[in-house]
């Protein structure tokens, strides 16, 4: 178990810990509101190892019908054997209930009304009644967590009151500098310290920028050092170059910002500016060609 916990160990997140568990511990179901790459997923699997309870996870989308969640008769067996309890096939909602585990429902701004309306039967009774099955009660322990990112408006719908009449919110924004840090020397390979605070700076910067409406989470930073060490490997260049940096931020961070609709720039266009700020400006002569890391503000 403890190395369990130490691999899905979340950093700077010791206040949504104990809000978590204590809401689970009440008997109440809770909704995750934040943006992504706060460590929502993260932090519901450590507290769910903690507890020594079953979790299953839901990806929210359109095609997540009640009968995926719930669970359905296999077709084959019921032309065999008729309509048996051994022939139903237990979705993760019912996997969960008889469990006394967590159901765990990413994106369910993305849910569709019906499988929302199966789920708010579930919260308020803990039971549900299946046709040709019949009632099914939750064990004890059973609860039903749920994130979303409440900035994202493309495919989502509006979490109604009902929702949030049944749910405790537990809110988780960004994490501090130095935690993204140490998230980002967990994660990735870097050629120093300085070049980590440099990246989880540009990244963090994307967040505050005029011209972006969507920065970019840790997820970003993680990457743009994971492609930093593997193209100044393949260029034999050294780690700190300017341009393989450059590079890998154009690659990881231009898809995960938006640009405001008031812009004239292009994302490109914005990260290049960020990396000059935060990495100094493009060198010039051998200190281009040896791939030294220029100072901050250097020509």
């Amino acid at each position: 178990m403890t190395a369990v916990l130490a691999a899905l160990a979340v950093v700077d997140r010791a206040r949504e810990t104990e809000l978590l568990e204590a809401a689970l511990a009440s008997g109440a179901h809770v909704v995750l509101e934040g943006p992504p790459g706060t460590g929502k997923t993260t932090l519901l699997r450590r507290v769910a190892a903690a507890r020594d309870r079953s979790f299953a996870l839901v990806e929210g989308n359109a095609e997540l019908t009640p009968a995926r969640l719930v669970g359905h008769f296999d077709p084959a067996l019921v032309l065999s054997r008729g309509y048996q309890p051994d022939v139903f096939v237990d979705g993760p909602l019912l996997t969960a209930m008889r469990e006394g585990g967590l159901l765990y429902v990413e994106e369910l701004n993305r849910v569709p009304e019906e499988t929302l309306n199966t789920l708010l039967t579930v919260m308020s009774e803990r039971e549900i009644a299946v046709p040709r099955l019949g009632g099914v009660r939750a064990e004890p322990g059973f609860a039903v967590v749920a994130a979303m990112n409440p900035y994202d408006a493309v495919g989502t719908a509006r979490v109604s009151s009902a929702v949030y009449d049944r749910t405790c919110r537990i809110a988780m924004g960004y994490q501090s500098s130095d935690a993204e840090a140490q998230i980002l020397a967990q994660r990735a390979p870097v050629p120093s310290e300085d070049w980590r605070d440099r990246a989880v700076a540009l990244v963090r910067a994307t967040r505050e920028h005029p011209e972006l409406r969507v920065g970019s989470s840790v997820r970003g930073t993680i990457d743009l050092a994971g492609i930093n060490h593997q193209l100044a490997r393949a260029r034999g260049v050294a780690e700190g170059d300017w341009q393989a940096g450059l590079d890998a931020a154009l690659v990881a961070l231009s898809g995960r910002v938006r640009v405001d609709e008031s812009s004239t720039r292009s994302p490109e266009e914005v990260i290049v500016e960020l990396y000059a700020e935060h990495f100094g400006p493009a060198p010039s002569g051998d200190a281009a060609d040896e791939g030294e890391e220029p100072r901050s503000g250097e020509a």
